[in-house]
C-alpha cells in the first residue's frame, strides 16, 4: 500500500497529557488514538506492531506445548464469588448488571473461568498435565491511568494456566513457562530482570515478575549484582540490622542545612561517599510467571552505614 493511501494522522505538537517519551511518540506517530483516560484505539501502523509482538508470544507459547483458546470478556459474578475474589478485587473490577439484574464483570483476570473449563472437561488425571493460554482483553478500573498503554483501563494480556497432577508436575510446568517467557523477551530485545514478587489478589504460593529497568518506572525492586538476588519491595525481606561488636554508634545530631538542595550536597561535608549505598531501583513489570501483578510508587532508598 502507498503511504498516501495509509489511514493515519501524525501530530506536530506533544499532547499535554503524555508524560513519557514512548506515550508521546506513539500518539505523534499516529500509532494509536486516545478514546478516554486509559483507553486507546490502535491505528493501522500501531496494530501492525501489535500483531508482530502477538505473533512472537504465540509462537513461543505454542512451542512450549501450550494450547490457545479464548474466554469471554464479560463474566458472571458467580464465577468470582465462588473463589471469594468478587469482593477482594474491590473498585478495580468493572461491574455491571444485565436487564434482569444479574451481576457480571469485565474480566480483570481469568483464573476462575479456566479452572471451571478444566473441571468440566478433564475426566481423568491421565489427561494431565495441560497448559492453556489466551491473548485477551482485560479490564481494570485503575484509579489513575497514566503512561499511555503501560497503565491503562483496557489492555491486552497473554495469560496462561497449567493444570498438573502433583507439585512436581507444577514445578516442571512453571519452569517451562519461565523458559518460554525468557525467549519472548529475548526476541523482543528487552533488558529484563526476573524478581521474586508478592502474589497479591491473584493468589498462589509463589510468584516471579519479569521487569525492565526504567527511569519512569513505578515499581521499586531490591537487587544484588553479586548474587543475582532480586525482589520487589513487597517481597524483599528487611532483616533487623544488628549493632556490630566493638563499634560505637554515634549519637544522632541535628545539622543545619541552609541552601542545601540535594542529598549529594548534604553528605559531602560530613560523610565519605562510600557511607551511602543505593538499595532500590526503578522498574516496570513486564510479565508475571504464575500469578502476581504490582504497580506501586517507585522509590530510591539510601542506607547509611555506621563508621
Amino acid at each position: 500500500m502507498r503511504v498516501s493511501k495509509l489511514f493515519m494522522s501524525t501530530q506536530r505538537e506533544v499532547p499535554s497529557d503524555a508524560e513519557i517519551v514512548s506515550h508521546q511518540l506513539m500518539l505523534r506517530a499516529g500509532l494509536m488514538r486516545k478514546a478516554a483516560a486509559g483507553i486507546y484505539s490502535y491505528m493501522p501502523m500501531g496494530y501492525r506492531a501489535y500483531r508482530k509482538v502477538e505473533a512472537i508470544v504465540r509462537e513461543e507459547m505454542d512451542r512450549a506445548g501450550a494450547q490457545e483458546l479464548i474466554m469471554p470478556a464479560v463474566l458472571p459474578a458467580e464465577t468470582y464469588m465462588a473463589s471469594g475474589r468478587w469482593e477482594k478485587f474491590g473498585p478495580e473490577m468493572f461491574r455491571l448488571k444485565d436487564r434482569s439484574g444479574r451481576q457480571f464483570c469485565l474480566g480483570p483476570t481469568h483464573e476462575e473461568p479456566f479452572t471451571e473449563a478444566v473441571r468440566d472437561t478433564i475426566r481423568s488425571y491421565r489427561n494431565l498435565p495441560v497448559t492453556l493460554y489466551q491473548i485477551q482483553h482485560k479490564y481494570r478500573d485503575e484509579k489513575r491511568p497514566r503512561f499511555g498503554v503501560v497503565r491503562s483501563r483496557e489492555f491486552v494480556m497473554k495469560d496462561a494456566y497449567s493444570f498438573d497432577v502433583d507439585e512436581a508436575g507444577l514445578d516442571k510446568s512453571y519452569l517451562n513457562m519461565k523458559e518460554a517467557y525468557c525467549k519472548i523477551f529475548d526476541r523482543c530485545n528487552l533488558d529484563y530482570i526476573l524478581v521474586d514478587a508478592d502474589s497479591g489478589a491473584m493468589g498462589g504460593s509463589g510468584s516471579q515478575e519479569f521487569m525492565v529497568k526504567s527511569a519512569v518506572g513505578e515499581d521499586a525492586i531490591a537487587y544484588c549484582p553479586a548474587c543475582d538476588y532480586a525482589a520487589n519491595e513487597e517481597k524483599a525481606p528487611c532483616p533487623e540490622v544488628k549493632k556490630p561488636e566493638g563499634v560505637e554508634m554515634l549519637p544522632i545530631e541535628k545539622i543545619e542545612t541552609p541552601h542545601v538542595k540535594t542529598i549529594e550536597e548534604l553528605m559531602r561535608p560530613h560523610l565519605p561517599r562510600r557511607s551511602f549505598i543505593t538499595s532500590m531501583a526503578r522498574s516496570w513489570p513486564l510479565w508475571s510467571v504464575a500469578t502476581g501483578r504490582s504497580m506501586r510508587p517507585s522509590s530510591v532508598t539510601s542506607l547509611m552505614l555506621p563508621k
